[in-house]
């Protein structure tokens, strides 16, 4: 009988440890991690009596990679759409008018593919803003968490709910659109802020937790134009008792920056604090449309923002003010945002994207984003947004053994000169050769240990096809609201917002 081994040793390897102020210079060391966890990092460690050893010399270690924002309800519309804003880009993606929710079976796939892609490239955590179209089925939701458990990756998943009618949260919205469309976009009563804390709660008690943690349960009202005020204080209730973050998408567009004004009379930041929600439990998505008095107040508050650079620039939503959310304290993840936005689940795409976007010519040069910083939003900063930095994002004593070698001897790292710099500026994910989530390997060579990934797309190949063509046929009965939303683009490009320029976002 062959005794299995107890503990793993990883010897020799550059470590990129992401923990405290010289975190993104490596060290040269070995790292023991038995029971998934880091017990220890050092040179020259002895060699256990009974261990997995694994020889790393000339190998970079650093954290798994953190993907603050997404959404698996895009997985099957990568490269789908292009040349839409964000308001015109719901109708397609997310169709108002449409057929049901996805089948069982692909919902699964559906996640279960996301979570495959998002491995292969590095990514250890994932924060999934599930979407299942006007419905809150715990059944439902008990197949993505299982997708993720099959997987083997950490995430958060969350179930969004929105509760105020479309137009009732859209600028011009009951001026612009006649009765006749206006009738098409009423859904029925709206999720009262009792049924989803009776949802939420279920799903705390079925599924936050399993598989030792790795999976957990957040909240996620959509965004606060979107929500009524009990809706959104019952969802900060929520976060703050069971110790999760409360997730939403901020000031994405100018049409939002304009909801603000309209419905409220101050910005959607300002409406948060009002409402006691803005806190260091909130997770902001987005962040675009600030003024330097939100920056600061996000400041005090403590609150963290995600980036999503990628989905961002297809949609043509802005610039996040990223320095000065920085410099007003404001730790900031990266995230994806869903494959139809983003069309890719390659978190090594944002941090160069990140580290780039904010270099215009009409910026100071000291307010660049560097490749430290960026690399910190990648890891450690990414998992603050998902309140996982006590369990993930860095390389330290106590934590879970997510991380990623990454072979040196290629391209990306030849001839070497700065190891930080490059990750962000010259890596893609092809250095990635082994991948590991809470002490197990996951992915190693471009294969994953959890999926039979032939299987999976063999269904999928044989599925997608009427699925996608379903969607289509959604896609063209919602094609009718397109020029109503277009006005109200145009209309809100042309307002005025204290504290905003008027035609481009805060820089």
């Amino acid at each position: 009988m062959t005794t299995t081994p107890a503990l793993t040793l990883i010897r020799g390897a550059e470590v990129l440890t992401m923990a405290g102020p010289q975190g993104t210079q490596p060290v040269h060391a070995d790292l023991l991690l038995p029971d998934g966890r880091i017990e220890a990092i050092g040179p020259a460690m002895p060699v256990p009596p009974v261990c997995t050893l694994a020889e790393a010399h000339g190998k970079l270690l650093m954290p798994g990679l953190v993907n603050a924002h997404t959404h698996s309800s895009e997985t099957f519309f990568k490269g789908r759409y292009e040349g839409m804003p964000l308001e015109t880009w719901l109708l397609y993606a997310y169709t108002y008018l449409g057929g049901g929710p996805i089948p069982d079976r692909l919902l699964y796939l559906r996640t279960l593919l996301l979570a495959m892609q998002s491995l292969k490239s590095g990514v250890t955590t994932l924060c999934d803003d599930f979407f299942d179209p006007m419905a809150h089925g715990i059944d439902r939701l008990g197949i993505v968490f299982q997708a993720y458990r099959d997987a083997g990756i950490r995430v958060n998943v969350s179930s969004a709910v929105l509760n105020t009618p479309v137009l009732d949260s859209t600028p011009f919205g009951h001026e612009l659109f006649p009765e006749h469309l206006s009738a098409q976009l009423k859904f029925g009563a709206p999720t009262t802020a009792a049924d989803y804390t009776a949802y939420c709660e279920e799903a705390f008690r079925q599924f936050h937790g399993q598989a030792d943690g790795r999976l957990r349960f957040a909240i996620t009202p959509s965004a606060p134009q979107r929500c009524t005020v009990d809706m959104l204080q019952a969802c900060h209730a929520l976060a703050v008792r069971h110790g999760v973050p409360l997730h939403t998408h901020l000031l994405e567009t100018k049409v939002q920056a304009v909801a603000g004004q309209m419905f409220y009379g101050k910005t959607l930041v300002a409406h948060m604090h009002d409402i006691g929600i803005l806190d260091r439990h909130a997770t902001l998505a987005h962040a675009i449309w600030l003024t330097d008095a939100d920056v600061a107040r996000m400041g005090e508050a403590g609150c963290t923002v995600v980036h999503n650079p990628l989905s961002n620039l297809k949609l043509g939503s802005g610039l996040s003010p990223i320095r000065k959310l920085l410099d007003a304290g404001v730790r900031i993840g990266l995230g994806t945002d869903g494959l139809s936005s983003n069309d890719s689940a390659r978190v090594f795409d944002l941090m160069r994207f990140a580290a780039l976007m904010h270099n215009g010519p009409a910026s100071d040069a000291a307010e660049w984003p560097v490749a430290a910083e960026v690399l910190k939003m990648a890891t450690i900063d990414g998992a603050r947004t998902a309140l996982l930095d006590d369990t993930t994002g860095s390389l330290e004593v106590g934590k879970a053994a997510d991380l990623l070698m990454l072979g040196m001897d290629n391209d990306n790292f030849r001839p070497r000169n700065d190891i930080a710099r490059q990750l962000v500026y010259c890596e893609n994910g092809s250095s990635v050769e082994l991948v590991m989530v809470g002490g197990r390997v996951v992915s190693q060579g471009g294969r994953l240990h959890t999926v039979d990934e032939t299987a999976v797309w063999a269904e999928l190949d044989e599925l997608l096809p009427a699925y996608l063509r379903e969607h289509g046929k959604w896609e063209a009965a919602n094609q009718v609201f397109e020029p109503c939303f277009a006005e109200v683009i145009r209309r809100c490009k042309a307002v005025d917002l204290p504290g905003l320029p008027r035609f481009t976002p805060a820089a």
